[in-house]
């Protein structure tokens, strides 16, 4: 293998690690928020006996498989979804930085520091989407200190690509669900949902937005009707929206432009 392969597949791994490192702390902020702690507050603990976690038991990944997925102290299985968190940021990390660098020219000139940019705010963007979904999905809340930073960074990016007109996108996002929480009377969405349209809107300007909502009302429906066939839920019950609405934006982003062009040729 030449030098130049191995390099380049250390920089993966690399990327797979730090992401690794990332899902875990994302991790940790997920369940503190929930209970008012800080995330940079003292060592990580267990869920059921709070026991302080020591550092060689807390490593992304590796320390669920070396313990069984069992605390060490108390013996209770560890909650699957926290391995799983910090594997889906790793690949992330990794998928990300491989879509882009086959269209930039990453670490030369200035268009490397660009693609750096770029980079930094997919991995952000991606992530911190990630934990919005694990915190709706647990707690059908979105927090606004994950939901924050996410908008600012949305708007920095604004002073790179000068692309303002986005902000009507995300006034007129956030009014659409504003006006379905109004009508509704807050029974079929929150206003973390209301919130959430408008970084969407940042994030994907006009007409993606409209690609976006167009996946999350079909994914929405499409799960919310499974799940009562299931017997999961019943007619009235609350099902999580934000991770739609993050799926759709996803999407959108990735692939917009070409199901947006697929459908106005079938039109």
């Amino acid at each position: 293998m030449r030098v130049y392969d191995i390099l380049k597949a250390m920089e993966y791994w690399l990327l797979f690690l730090f992401g690794l490192a990332i899902g875990s702390f994302l991790n940790v902020v997920i369940y503190r928020l929930r209970f008012g702690d800080s995330p940079m507050k003292g060592r990580s603990y267990c869920d059921h006996c709070k026991a302080k976690i020591s550092w060689f038991d807390n490593i992304p990944l590796l320390s669920f498989l070396l313990l069984g997925g069992k605390c060490r102290q108390c013996k209770k299985k560890i909650p699957v979804d926290y391995p799983l968190v910090e594997l889906l940021v790793g690949l992330q990390f990794v998928w990300i930085y491989w879509l882009l660098k086959v269209n930039f020219a990453f670490f030369g000139t200035w268009e490397g520091f660009y693609s750096l940019a770029l980079l930094t705010y997919w991995l952000v963007l991606f992530s911190g989407s990630l934990a919005i979904v694990v915190y709706d999905l647990r707690y059908m809340v979105i927090p606004d200190e994950v939901l924050g930073p996410l908008v600012g960074v949305a708007f920095l990016r604004l002073f790179i690509s000068h692309q303002w007109q986005v902000l009507w996108s995300a006034v007129g996002s956030s009014l659409f669900l504003l006006s379905l929480w109004l009508i509704t009377r807050g029974k079929g969405m929150g206003l973390g949902d209301v919130k959430l349209a408008f970084l969407m809107g940042l994030v994907l300007g006009w007409p993606m937005i409209l690609v976006a909502y167009f996946l999350a009302f079909l994914t929405g429906a499409v799960v919310g009707v499974i799940l009562m066939l299931l017997n999961k839920k019943k007619f009235k019950d609350k099902i999580a929206f934000g991770p739609f609405l993050l799926l759709g934006m996803m999407v959108a982003k990735l692939w917009g432009w070409s199901l947006w062009q697929w459908y106005m040729g079938w039109l």
